[in-house]
């Protein structure tokens, strides 16, 4: 039966080996009841179209200008769209996926994420889209939490994930 993993669980798979996650900044703080928080590592700007195909051989992806923090940690965007990196390196079982939501704090300051399955088998330093909707912007703090994870075990093992992304910001 497919369940919401609990934050006892994820604390157990933590200690597993690889561990469920890793590379977090502060555990307790991150531990939630039914999920752990991401924290922010790098924002980065769109520099270019991207292309989506049939034939993932055609796919491009955009490019990406690197945006810096100032010396407090801090950075300050406007409204628009960026693609952010995560500090958490992310180990998902054959029978475990993962589904993500932006913290509430986020939305309430007029920003959201958008994000994409994490497939059972993924291991990665995943990435996501994160859309400043707020005229005013909004101010980041590099390792701020600012996305849960909800981890969900499926009814079997699956084959795992294969593709282009496996691995990635490692």
């Amino acid at each position: 039966m497919t369940a919401v993993l609990s934050g006892a669980e994820i604390r157990r798979l933590l200690a597993a080996r690889p561990p469920l996650v890793e590379s977090w900044v502060d555990l307790e703080q991150q531990l939630q009841p039914n999920g752990i928080d991401l924290t922010l590592r790098e924002v980065a700007l769109f520099q270019s179209a991207g292309a989506i195909t049939v034939d993932n051989g055609q796919r491009q992806i955009s490019d990406l200008a690197p945006l810096v923090f100032d010396g407090l940690g801090n950075i300050d965007l406007a409204a628009g769209i960026y693609l952010i990196t995560y500090n958490e390196i992310v180990h998902l079982p054959e029978n475990i996926t993962a589904l993500a939501a932006p913290r509430s704090s986020l939305l309430r300051c007029g920003a959201t994420i958008g994000t994409a399955i994490w497939d059972a088998g993924y291991s990665g330093r995943s990435q996501s889209l994160l859309v400043v909707y707020n005229s005013q912007g909004i101010r980041l703090q590099r390792n701020a939490r600012i996305l849960q994870l909800i981890f969900l075990r499926l009814t079997g093992k699956t084959r795992g994930y294969r593709g282009r992304y496996q691995g990635e910001n490692v």
